[in-house]
């Protein structure tokens, strides 16, 4: 939009924010975001100023001026000229614009975006904090962390965890700097700047004496500091730091597991963080199992020989089978679309791609039947080719419409599990410096976890190729097939008896059907057609759900599970709900780092029949959660087949709604003279009545829910996402009031119902 100002500066600016004055005559500012789009209220974008009246460019710079100004006609008249400022601000609902910062100094942390000045200025309201610097160095493993440098005013004395704390109040995790220095005085350039690259070494600012140094740490409490500090990719870890506030989170907790599991030769149950959240509580915890050798310990996965017939892993067996009944189907093709726009050396990505197929055998598996059991055989390293689909003699609007039609039939193009490959890769050429590379895998060596390690070497091996440094990917100590013959030795006799018995236990009695109102009858055999409707919660719901779950100390993925089976229950009003979800399953160290199949899902159950607020449900669900977490390796179909529910072809069996938190961290893929994009497609299908993915979107959480088209209307889900909102907004302001007890906008269409009389039942 057109940005127009106020006279009135006062009245529209607040805090630290610096205004920009109003556009001359002829002249118009836009807020322009990375798609080209005109940014929303608050949303961090460059500042582009279109006039008749801007200078030709930059003298003797036409790679600069190339960057920066753009031409274009103006209502067939005059030539009118953008110039994209490098700046960056946001728009203000009065319509002013708050300066944030330069685009020159945007990074990437976690594979999410970051603008240091929106941290500097959240750091310039605490009353300590006189000028402040944040930037984002790069340790000597790669890692990038952000570090903020600090002058503050006379007579104040904040420590790191204050500012730190204080940050987590007002922006995501990802944000928060793992490191704060403090400064007499910054280094000026010679006009008056601060001069970044004179900021010392963050090892000789001095950070937190008053903090740092305070207890002096036992042997355990050592070790234990130097896990957390690697798996949270932080310099340093205090002892009574909290795990959740320093960016723990459940599949984060399970590294943390694994490798006291490693180190210490003790089985902890991943409960025991929530429970001990700090360094210095959880090391009494280790040092007692240490001591009396209390818990039953993981056998250790070692590589084994190569035979005819390795076993697939329980996960595998069930995706073969499937495909055995459906030769064929794509409903569990894996694809990845990545738009790279510059300088591509086709060369180097194929050598990069071969050598990631070489490293895992996986993905050079196929899948066969000797005596009518499925066997793995791994092939010897051959040339991944990729074929090359050149578009550039077509015009943009039919290149468009090619791209698509073929990314479609990619997707869905069927693998054979038998002949393979089960990986395979497409260059598609838009333009000289414009390709998109499509990567589609089978599920079945490969889940989303996967995708996140073969970005990260990807990306690892191009750089090092493509700078000529020497490739330091270490050996991979194990393979997936020695993760399957693990798996089989282990998961049988009294082990799978104890699992068996406590989901037997968990799920006794639990309604087979989740009898939700539709807009049409459930079909006799059920299907699978589906679409997707998206919210996006906004910034401030967004920071009262993280708040929330730290002050109940659970999970970001607990409060939203919750919120979720709150909205069933109200929908439904069955006082007995059960959610699947997935879980990675990677609980062993040597699995961090290998593609393939580990996901496995397991069933969350949630009672409300006696009327619980939202602070009593997240305790419960936390209970529920982290028992589910603790007997995660029993694979859900032997419990299916041991609970041996009735079996419906309309339905699913034990749940027919998935919840999925996207928050695994993944690092961004970015490569040298590239600029990268991941396109997302439409989903046309879904494996449940109702899924609910919430996804990190900057600092918002956004909630797309997957339905099943036979089943529901657009207009029913859309009201169904206000809903979850509606339910998410009371129950942060107020955790207190019974979840029947909250109102709710009124349901203006409930179409079609399974039941007469449910409607009735409904406490809108």
């Amino acid at each position: 939009m057109t940005l127009q100002f106020f006279a009135n500066y006062e009245t529209q600016f607040a805090g630290n924010a610096v205004p920009i004055g109003h556009p001359v005559e002829d002249t118009e500012v836009f807020l322009i975001d990375e798609a080209g789009n005109e940014a929303d209220v608050y949303q961090p974008a460059e500042i582009v100023i279109k006039s008749e009246h801007l200078a030709l460019g930059y003298w003797q710079r036409p790679d600069l001026t190339e960057r920066a100004f753009r031409t274009e006609q103006n209502n067939g008249s005059a030539a009118m000229r953008s110039y994209f400022t490098g700046d960056l601000g946001r728009l203000l609902p009065q319509g002013g614009i708050e300066y944030v910062g330069r685009k020159d100094y945007q990074t990437k942390i976690r594979g999410h975006r970051v603008e240091p000045g929106e941290i500097e200025s959240k750091l310039r309201e605490h009353e300590a904090v006189k000028e402040t610097v944040v930037v984002a160095h790069t340790t000597e493993a790669g890692e990038k962390r952000l570090v903020a440098y600090l002058v503050l005013k006379h007579g104040y004395e904040p420590s790191r965890r204050e500012l730190q704390l204080f940050l987590k109040q007002r922006l995501p995790d990802f944000m928060i700097p793992q490191d704060i220095g403090f400064l007499d005085a910054f280094p000026l350039t010679a006009n008056g700047k601060v001069d970044r690259s004179a900021l010392p070494d963050v090892d000789r600012v001095v950070i937190d004496d008053d903090v740092a140094g305070t207890h002096q740490l036992s042997e355990i409490e050592g070790v234990l500091a130097a896990i957390w500090a690697e798996v949270l990719k932080l310099e340093r870890v205090e002892v009574d730091d909290n795990f959740f506030e320093i960016g723990g989170h459940s599949l984060i907790a399970t590294q943390i597991v694994s490798r006291i599991r490693q180190t210490f030769h003790v089985e902890l149950p991943v409960r025991r963080l929530f429970e001990t959240p700090t360094i210095s509580q959880l090391a009494k915890t280790v040092e007692a199992e240490v001591l009396n050798r209390a818990s039953i310990t993981l056998p250790p996965l070692r590589p084994g020989t190569r035979s005819e017939q390795l076993p697939l892993s329980f996960a595998q067996q069930r995706l073969w089978f499937l495909d055995q009944l459906e030769p064929g189907c794509d409903a569990y093709n894996n694809p990845l679309a990545v738009r790279l726009t510059g300088n591509l050396n086709l060369l180097l990505l194929q050598q990069t791609l071969n050598e990631i197929v070489r490293r895992h055998e996986i993905l050079r598996t196929t899948f066969s039947a000797i005596d009518g059991e499925p066997v793995q055989r791994i092939h010897a390293p051959a040339t991944l080719s990729l074929p090359m689909i050149d578009l550039i003699a077509l015009d943009q609007i039919e290149r468009e419409a090619v791209t698509r039609d073929l990314a479609t039939r990619e997707e869905r193009r069927p693998f054979n599990l038998a002949t393979g490959p089960l990986l395979r890769v497409t260059v598609i050429k838009l333009g000289e410096i414009d390709h998109l590379v499509m990567l589609t895998m089978h599920h079945i060596i490969s889940d989303v976890w996967s995708t996140g390690v073969l970005v990260e070497e990807v990306a690892a091996l191009y750089k090092t190729s493509f700078t000529g440094e020497v490739v330091l990917l270490p050996e991979l100590p194990v393979q997936y097939a020695d993760y399957s013959v693990w798996q089989r030795r282990w998961l049988q006799g009294p082990v799978v008896e104890n699992l068996l018995a406590y989901w037997q236990r968990e799920l006794a009695g639990a309604p087979a059907l989740l009898r939700l109102p539709t807009d049409r009858p459930r079909p006799v055999v059920q299907t699978f057609r589906g679409a997707t409707e998206s919210l996006l919660l906004s910034a401030e719901l967004s920071a009262a759900i993280r708040a929330i779950s730290r002050q109940e100390g659970v999970t970001l993925f607990m409060t939203l599970l919750a919120a979720f089976q709150a909205l069933l229950y109200r929908y439904s009003g069955q006082e007995d709900i059960v959610v699947g979800t997935s879980i990675a399953d990677r609980r062993l160290v040597e699995t961090e780092k290998l593609i393939g199949f580990f996901v496995n899902t397991v069933a969350l159950r949630a009672r409300f029949s006696d009327r619980p607020n939202f602070h009593s449900l997240l305790e419960a669900v936390r209970e529920t959660t982290l028992s589910a977490y603790a007997h995660q390796d029993l694979p859900f179909e032997a419990v299916v087949e041991a609970l041996q529910p009735l079996r419906d072809p309309a339905h699913s069996p034990i749940f027919q709604v998935f919840f999925v938190l996207q928050n695994a961290r993944s690092e961004a893929l970015e490569l040298p003279e590239l600029t990268l994009s991941v396109l997302g497609r439409e989903n046309t299908t879904a494996k449940f009545d109702l899924t609910l993915f919430i996804v990190e979107h900057g600092t918002r959480l956004n909630a797309v829910l997957e339905y099943n088209t036979d089943l529901f209307e657009r207009d029913t889900i859309t009201l169904m996402l206000r809903h979850y909102e509606q339910l998410l907004q009371a129950a942060t302001a107020e955790s207190l009031t019974p979840v029947v007890d909250i109102p709710l906008e009124t349901l203006t269409r409930p179409g079609l119902i399974e039941s007469t009389d449910q409607l009735a039942q409904f406490a809108f």
